[in-house]
């Protein structure tokens, strides 16, 4: 059953106790499931002064006792998978199976975590005087916040809770307003694996308010977003102003590049399957999809029959294989990526239209012949919509792959090392997936470049914004 709604504050659940609530809505229903409160400004203080409190202690911790913090969270997960699954699929709408695969994911990210917290090294530094001693020093940031999506509610939370609690931070954390159980459901996990009162903390409600009130306090020392680049630059603006350290995971855009070369069967069946994963709303979908002259005809369709061939119905249901988009605003602005390709000559080859019945369904969609400053090719879908167009030579490819402000992920396919090497360096973007899909494993880097944002989650630099470097030169 969907839970019960709270704040997590200092080591307690706060349900709404005369807090102003809003509806939590299923997209595959629009009915309503649940009922979130809000924080007030009195909660945010709370939060505030026992995130504070607990860095003062939690800051000194051992890496061992995060560590073993950690890993108990990553049991718990193993255990309680198949009820937060079936919430995040109640609140956001993907796939039961998708669901599973994104909250069983995290198991890994915890448990990367709680190694490589143990990990966190100093130096010495051979002085110039041998009476002199040179070290530097690796200490936690202080208080953090977080503010998360929900299109992974639950996956793109966590890595933020594991690297502030794993660095010896201490968090507050607002989730989307939409997937709320998901992110209640991190808070109980690290409750029960006894993380200490108010070294995480969470709060729910009204975006524009809490985030200006936390990065504004002078008690907050680190701010990490995951969300919309319009947004994410707003905060970056604020948190700059006051000069605070900032993680930014903005949008995205994803241009795929397909060669001549390529195994073009193969290619079109991977890039089918995770185009449409969660209904295209990912920030690493692939969206622009450039593929040569030689392999355009078997790649379009292949790719388009296997669109076409893509049950789309209530995550819940085991027969499905797109679940609905996660609200009834992002189906409105599927319709208008169509209407404005249609009008400048482009072809809808399958989809194009809401699906008929409850919910916010919008069919798998695959347009061709766009010009290249129309909106699909310009501005980030994030729904079920791939534009494919033609290309001649590399040095064009690359050219039009590059040619948007956006530059987080990237895909090629091609069987020549040549051509490779010149699209793992030519791509501007922070990840570069060839001939595979192969992002956002716990041991390797996750970020962006240019407007896609700035920092890194997960690899061996997941760290690396929740730490100060900190040189110390002593005389004996």
């Amino acid at each position: 059953m969907y839970p019960q709604l709270s704040l997590y504050i200092d080591g307690q659940f706060l349900n709404g106790a005369g807090r102003r609530e809003q509806e939590v809505l299923s997209p595959a229903s629009n009915k309503v499931i649940g009922h979130l409160p809000h924080a007030t400004q009195a909660d945010l203080d709370l939060a505030l002064s026992a995130a504070e409190r607990a860095f003062s202690t939690w800051r000194t911790s051992s890496a061992l006792q995060r560590a073993q913090v950690l890993n108990k969270v990553a049991g718990l997960i193993r255990e309680r998978a198949p009820a937060i699954g079936r919430n995040l699929t109640l609140e956001q709408g993907k796939t039961l199976a998708e669901a599973m695969g994104e909250v069983t994911s995290c198991v890994e990210h915890a448990e990367w975590h709680a190694e490589e917290c143990r990990r966190i090294y100093g130096r010495l530094i051979p002085p110039r005087d041998a009476c002199v001693q040179q070290t530097v020093l690796r200490e936690p940031i202080g208080v953090c916040v977080a503010f998360s999506p929900w299109n992974f509610p639950f996956s793109q939370a966590f890595r933020k809770v594991v690297a502030a609690i794993g660095a010896g931070c201490t968090v507050i954390l607002k989730g989307s307003s939409d997937t709320p159980a998901s992110v209640l459901a991190i808070a109980e996990l690290f409750h029960d694996a006894g993380l200490p009162p108010g070294v995480l903390n969470l709060v729910s409600g009204d975006s524009g308010m809490i985030s200006e009130y936390l990065i504004r306090s002078p008690i907050v020392r680190k701010v990490s977003f995951t969300g919309s680049t319009p947004v994410g630059q707003q905060l970056a603006a604020l948190a700059g102003a006051m000069m605070k350290r900032c993680t930014m995971e903005l949008g995205g855009h994803a241009p795929v590049i397909v060669c001549d070369d390529a195994d073009i069967d193969r290619a079109a069946d991977l890039l089918a399957a995770f185009k449409f994963r969660n209904a295209g709303q990912v920030c690493i979908s692939p969206t622009r999809f450039y593929v040569q002259d030689g392999a355009y005809d078997r790649f379009v369709e292949r790719f388009a029959g296997r669109a076409e061939a893509l049950k789309v119905g209530d995550g819940l249901d085991a027969a499905s294989r797109m679940g609905p988009l996660a609200q009834g605003r992002r189906v409105t602005a599927m319709e208008g990526f169509v209407d404005d390709a249609r009008h400048r000559g482009s072809k809808v080859l399958t989809g194009g239209r809401r699906l008929p019945g409850e919910g916010n369904f919008f069919a798998p969609t695959v347009m061709i012949d766009l010009p290249d400053d129309s909106r699909l090719m310009t501005e980030e879908p994030f729904g079920p919509i791939a534009g494919i167009v033609r290309f001649k030579t590399m040095e064009e490819a690359l050219a039009r792959a590059n040619s948007l402000p956006f530059g987080l992920a990237s895909y090629a396919f091609t069987s020549s090392l040549q051509n490779a090497h010149q699209l793992s360096r030519g791509l501007e973007a922070g990840m570069v997936s060839i001939n595979h899909i192969g992002l956002a494993l716990a041991e390797t880097p996750f970020g962006g470049v240019k407007a896609s944002g700035y920092g890194s989650e997960g690899g061996s630099e997941t760290f690396d914004g929740y730490l100060t470097t900190k040189f110390v030169s002593q005389l004996n």
